[in-house]
């Protein structure tokens, strides 16, 4: 339990109502890899965006129902595949029936993660940073050590 009352599952996770509330707090909205929403198949979904995404949609047009006088459905959640890189030009996409895997799922994976952008000007951008990226065989990760690279006193 927490301040609200509310019941977290093992792994700290808020257990929310089939509208994504707590129980006996109908003002309080649990969205993402924070809320244990198990009511569709009896497991928990998933952390991960497409879950988060879908849920902070529902939560908003809940909100914006419930001042207009509209008692919301049940949030539910629609599986739209999932996708994943797995190495240069590599990757796997699971859509339902349909299996894919390698340069085809990579561009699957590049094509879709630039149309959840906003703006032409940020996938115009982004895809650009990509490219380069790919080009240049440049990985762009960033270590932090904690070591200062000082210049040497010679």
């Amino acid at each position: 339990m927490n301040r609200a009352g509310a019941t977290l599952d093992r792994a700290g996770r808020v257990v929310v109502e089939p509208d994504l509330t707590i129980a006996g707090h109908p003002e309080i909205v649990v969205v993402g890899d924070l809320a244990n929403f198990s009511h569709q198949t009896g497991k928990p979904l998933p952390g991960v965006a497409p879950v988060a995404i879908q849920q902070g949609r529902y939560a908003a047009a809940m909100i914006v129902g419930r001042l207009t006088g509209k008692t919301p459905r049940p949030f539910r959640y629609r599986d739209q595949g999932s996708l994943a890189t797995i190495g240069r030009a590599a990757a796997v996409a699971d859509f339902g029936k349909i299996h894919i895997s390698g340069t085809i799922a990579w561009l699957t994976w590049l094509f879709v993660h630039l149309m959840y952008l906003v703006g032409f000007d940020n996938r115009l951008l982004v895809f650009i940073k990509w490219a380069y990226s790919y080009l240049t065989f440049n990985r762009g990760a960033r270590l932090i050590t904690g070591q200062e690279n000082k210049p040497n006193a010679d």
